[in-house]
């Protein structure tokens, strides 16, 4: 779309000719839109340009070729991240005559020495595009390196070179890379990076790998009681040290925590796949956490190499209480292993794949399998090493066991009453499931009856419920409490889900385990799923605060090299994909107009079978404080004054795609 139709005037096709179209160079386009980089330009943002640059630090040291790495916090919003490692190397680029190496790697995307595998067997950073993104972005960049006893240094602005590469001297005594960057005000306005957080990401980076020291350090000005001025991260014993000191003084189900470290097995090859570390715990009365980690970066999402642990736990578990002759152990799942353990699972692999260039979620396939394999035999000899310890664990997990299946047996119970009772008739829409075989139930929410169709055919029907809506629903935030009642789409969602609304909402009277809303990877799509959250947040809270709410992750392409084919969620994975998984070969690219354009096969694997789907759970923060504050931001959003959304827009105009406008 033009600016000209923006105006209201008609545009000509005159308009639109070869001076029409842009060609963003060098590092332009991450400065257009820094969102496709980084994931945005908020606070979480900003820090991920740290995480970038200490990366690539740790990708020196788990090398094998650095011991030692400092970051330093100054006036003036600068962070410096220096290792002592190799140094980026100085010398020439044969493809770029006249540019050094050092150039080329801060200056072009897709550059670096991850990309073949030999020069890191595992690394963080793989496309090319982190210590880069970070020169576009900053103000200020300056890099030295110490290399072959020589010390060079280059600076940057906004992701411009500001002078050849400088010769500085001899440097006898030091080695490896120094980056120091102040984060552009430009790209993200006054935000200024937070020392607690960054001592945080430095003490976690340590914990993750042994062999590492990481030394902080911070401006005086900067340094807080929760924030030393100096400290010193060396943890001998990994994710057990971290674990222990996250447990504390917390009663444990069983005195000895389960840990351990394995490396995978070599490949036909005899190169190295990488290996796997974790700590685990299940203290008493207590909610549990999860931390799961790939060459050392965070993926606080989880992902294949969570599915490998869940696998590897549950299984032994119930091979377990087979020994024991506890029967009931095979209904063990997953959740009831996991809900309350304290849980660490670090993990390198040779050429992972993540969700997005943010790598919130590890999607290699390979690692659930390498994961599973690795923890296995560890767990079997935990439980059988020493048989109480095992029975105790065992026993405490089965109580979870009976727990939900005593909840479940008491939903579906008010689902067959509500289904048998007249006066509570089900819309004549929802396509129900028998909720037999022990599994848990889902209510897939999708959009027309084409999508619906193919949902229906896709489906398991012991387990999985289609309700298809008609088009965008009702904005309840904008409505009348009028309105909303008198809405048939709202009405019938309410019926099929059997468990009231704002303040009678009651999740335990939920009919389904799991509601899972399923639209269109695109505009449209997301604008329902918008309208859909929406209302749950406000008419069924209850339902999001207890974690029964999820968003299904449809893709929008389909690629295909001979005879591999791998789905794509969107644009940014598809440029992930073929960056990596097909890079340099012919890919033939399908896109998926929308749900009701996949056969049930496609829609299956992809989108619905729990075996290899992805789900995003829908959740509130717990603190009431914060929960206001997400309904004054849903209000501002979603409500009926126009003006909190302009003024919205307006204040984020810069973070826009402006590719997704055009469009």
């Amino acid at each position: 779309m033009s600016d000209d139709l923006f105006a209201g005037t008609p545009a000509s096709s005159g308009d639109y000719n070869a001076s029409a179209i842009e060609v963003l160079e060098g590092l332009e386009p991450v400065r257009r839109r820094p969102g496709m980089y980084i994931g945005g330009t908020d606070d979480r943002a900003l820090h991920h340009l740290a995480a970038e640059v200490l990366d690539n630090a740790m990708d020196e040291a788990v090398a094998g070729h650095a011991t030692r790495i400092e970051m330093r916090l100054e006036e003036g919003n600068r962070l410096v991240i220096s290792d002592n490692g190799r140094g980026i190397p100085v010398d020439e680029h044969p493809k770029f005559p006249g540019k050094s190496t050092l150039e080329v790697i801060l200056s072009t995307l897709h550059s670096g020495g991850k990309f073949s595998g030999k020069a890191y067997a595992t690394s963080g950073g793989l496309h090319g595009v982190g210590v880069s993104v970070v020169n576009a972005l900053s103000i200020n960049t300056r890099v030295e390196v110490a290399r072959e006893r020589q010390l060079y240094a280059q600076e940057f602005s906004q992701g411009i070179t500001q002078g050849p590469l400088q010769q500085l001297g001899a440097a006898p005594n030091r080695r490896g890379t120094t980056v120091s960057f102040v984060p552009d005000p430009e790209i993200f306005g006054d935000k200024q990076f937070k020392p607690a957080r960054l001592f945080k990401l430095a003490r976690s980076k340590a914990y993750l790998f042994a062999g590492v020291e990481i030394r902080w350090k911070c401006a005086a000005s900067l340094a807080s009681e929760d924030v030393p001025q100096e400290a010193v991260f060396k943890f001998p014993g990994g994710l057990a040290d971290h674990l222990a000191e996250q447990i504390g003084a917390r009663e444990c189900v069983t005195a000895q925590a389960f840990t351990g470290r394995q490396d995978f097995p070599l490949d036909e090859d005899g190169n190295t796949r990488g290996r796997a570390e974790w700590a685990i715990a299940w203290p008493l009365y207590s909610d549990g956490s999860t931390s799961w980690y790939c060459n050392t970066v965070p993926t606080p999402d989880g992902g294949t190499h969570e599915q490998g642990l869940r696998m590897a736990l549950t299984r032994s578990l119930r091979a377990f209480g087979e020994l024991v002759g506890a029967k009931k152990a095979k209904d063990i799942t997953a959740d009831d292993v996991m809900t309350g353990a304290e849980v660490m699972l670090s993990v390198f692999i040779r050429d992972p794949q993540f969700q997005s260039q943010t790598k919130d979620r590890l999607t290699s396939p390979e690692a659930a399998r390498l994961v599973e394999a690795a923890m296995r035999d560890h767990f079997d000899h935990f439980l059988t090493d020493n048989m109480e310890r095992g029975k105790a664990l065992l026993g405490e997990v089965m109580e979870r066991m009976d727990e939900r299946l005593k909840r479940k047996q008491e939903r579906e119970i008010k689902r067959k009453s509500a289904t048998n009772a007249k006066k509570l008739r089900l819309p004549g829409k929802l396509t129900d499931c028998s909720g037999e075989g022990g599994r848990e139930t889902e209510l897939f929410i999708v959009e027309g009856d084409s999508a619906g169709g193919s949902a229906k055919q896709a489906r398991d029907r012991k387990s999985q419920a289609i309700l298809p809506i008609r088009g965008k629903i009702l904005n309840v935030a904008s409505a009348t409490a009028d309105k909303i009642r008198a809405n048939s789409e709202i009405a019938d969602l309410a019926l099929a889900l059997g468990c009231g609304t704002r303040k009678d909402c009651d999740a335990d009277q939920l009919r389904y385990d799991r509601i899972i809303i399923m639209t269109d990877a695109d505009v449209d799509g997301a604008h329902i799923a918008t309208l859909l959250m929406t209302f749950f947040f406000q008419e069924m809270p209850d339902i999001v605060r207890k974690g029964h709410l999820f968003l299904a992750q449809p893709p929008l392409y389909r690629l295909t090299a001979g005879k591999e084919s791998r789905y794509a969620r969107d644009d940014a994975h598809r440029a992930e994909l073929e960056a990596t998984v097909f890079k340099g070969k012919k890919v033939e690219v399908g896109r998926f107009k929308g749900l009701g354009e996949m056969n049930p096969q496609q829609l299956r694997e992809t989108t619905m079978a729990p075996e290899t789907r992805s789900l995003i759970r829908i959740t509130l923060p717990q603190e009431f404080e914060q929960r206001a504050g997400v309904a004054r931001l849903v209000d501002e959003l979603m409500g009926r004054n126009p003006e909190h959304r302009f003024n919205f827009i307006q204040n984020r105009a810069g973070e826009i795609d402006r590719a997704a406008i055009d469009a």
